[in-house]
């Protein structure tokens, strides 16, 4: 393990860090809020104080970095800046307790959108602006902006590709260029670009400037943050539709816009995982809509709803225009469903991923054609191109992990009483980085009833599901911690 390096990036994590809280606390003391201001400063202080030392040892690192150190890098990199993260909640008042300013911090960072506040709108807009920039920060991942703008390691494109694979999500990650950390460029030039487009149609549909930021940044993050309690259902429909479709437009593969850009407008049309994760939105909304008809006055607005709770299901934004939790019971399963399944791979977007559920629907294809013909080599073909053996396993392990992390957190969690259909859409909320569940933790309520125990659970699962678990999983292997 080259522990010197791996500390070496830690610091340059948390000294970003120290940098993007600037924002919030010059909002604060230009509303004078003197408290919220100086919880942002001793913040940023505790952060540079951590990271001088950890950059002070890690300066004369080695270039040696293989996967391992990727995945710790990438597993101590979040929970440093999770721990350091919730501070300005914690030390403000906001939030006094500190495993619920964290649990708070973490939901925000992995893009869940999972709150215990139960009241929104009172806090200082300072606060509010750090939980919905926190969304926008953790959609891309901090590392690939790390990467992208600052020369870590000069010699390596390795040592880019291990951080890379390690913090996007999906069962396999490739080169758009060359060189790993121009793709890491790329991929955040088109993050910042949709951003500010999301931006601009909020702000002419007639928010304010601070509305329009905060609400971009989580629909770009797929997190689901709200300024006030009722989510985006305060806003008009103009508001909603525009929130609809950038929350789908995020919970596409960025590859497929740097192919648009490059005018290979074929090759995104050929693309398996967009049609099926176009096609199963369509019919997820035709279905819902047609069970929820006669909840809204009119067809357009029961359209709009369901249109809008698909995307942000599905995407795991988890922001609301409707209390889903009081639709028919058809409805309710279809969105848990689509929690599962998630959005692209190589999108701001939580979930198992539509990648790896059409990779999972071939191999039972190909195990059903095995049982009829032992002797036939059949190789997994998506988009026309033949799937590595390696990447299948992946998957499979993948799908092992996710079960029992799932069926543990279920089981933990269980000890607070709450009902069976509280506990497991909270695991599913939470694990898929969603945010809001049914009953008890559905779109109007909060998860502050909780106890730590559960919270904690819950902040594990918040972390693994947005990691692609592999990373969390990775530092309790005493083998990642041995010198080799």
């Amino acid at each position: 393990m080259n522990y010197k390096m791996v500390g070496r990036i830690i610091a340059l994590i948390l000294a970003l860090e120290a940098a993007f809280m600037l924002p919030p606390a010059i909002i604060c003391l230009c509303d004078g809020d003197m408290t919220a201001g100086f919880a942002f400063f001793l913040s940023i202080v505790a952060a540079l104080l951590a990271a001088a030392p950890l950059g002070y040892i890690g300066r004369s690192a080695n270039q040696r970095f293989y996967a391992r150190e990727g995945f710790v890098c990438v597993a101590f990199g979040w929970l440093a800046m999770s721990l350091f993260g919730c501070l300005p909640f914690w030390i403000s008042g906001v939030i006094p307790r500190f495993i619920d300013a964290l649990f708070e911090i973490v939901s925000g960072f992995t893009t869940t959108g999972a709150s215990i506040l139960d009241f929104v709108g009172d806090q200082p807009r300072g606060i509010l602006f750090w939980r919905s920039f926190s969304h926008w920060l953790g959609g891309m991942g901090i590392l690939v902006f790390l990467l992208a703008v600052i020369p870590v390691s000069g010699r390596s494109d390795g040592f880019t590709m291990h951080l890379l694979r390690a913090e996007s999500p999906g069962p396999n990650v490739g080169k758009l260029v060359p060189r790993m950390r121009e793709t890491a460029l790329i991929l955040y030039l088109i993050y910042i670009g949709l951003t500010i487009l999301d931006f601009l149609f909020l702000f002419f549909g007639g928010l304010s400037v601070f509305e329009a930021i905060c609400i971009a940044f989580g629909t770009a993050g797929t997190g689901g943050f709200g300024l006030v309690n009722s989510s985006i259902a305060g806003y008009s429909p103009f508001i909603q539709n525009v929130c609809t479709v950038f929350m789908l437009l995020f919970g596409v593969n960025f590859t497929c816009y740097y192919l648009l850009l490059l005018r290979r407008i074929r090759a995104v049309v050929r693309d398996e995982e967009l049609r099926f994760y176009f096609g199963t939105v369509l019919v997820s909304v035709a279905l819902i809509a047609f069970n929820i008809r006669s909840l809204y006055p009119s067809f357009e607005e029961t359209l709009r709803h369901a249109f809008f709770q698909v995307a942000s299901i599905i995407t795991t934004t988890g922001y609301s225009t409707a209390d889903f939790d009081l639709w028919p019971s058809f409805s309710k399963a279809i969105l848990l469903s689509l929690m599962l399944v998630g959005a692209c791979a190589g999108s701001t977007g939580g979930g198992i991923k539509c990648a790896r559920v059409l990779l999972l629907f071939k191999c039972l294809k190909r195990n059903v054609r095995l049982l009829l013909h032992p002797q036939r080599v059949q190789t997994i073909k998506v988009s026309g191109g033949a799937i590595n053996e390696r990447v299948l396993e992946n998957t499979n392990a993948y799908l092992s992990a996710y079960v029992i992390i799932m069926v543990l957190s279920f089981i933990i969690i269980s000890f607070d009483g709450f009902s069976p259909a509280t506990n497991i859409s909270a695991v599913f909320a939470c694990f898929n980085n969603i945010g809001p569940g049914l009953e008890s933790v559905g779109p109007t309520c909060s998860y502050a009833g909780y106890g730590a125990l559960s919270k904690l659970v819950l902040i594990f699962d918040m972390l693994a599901g947005r990691l692609e678990i592999f990373p969390i999983l990775m530092l309790l292997n005493p083998e990642a911690w041995k010198h080799k």
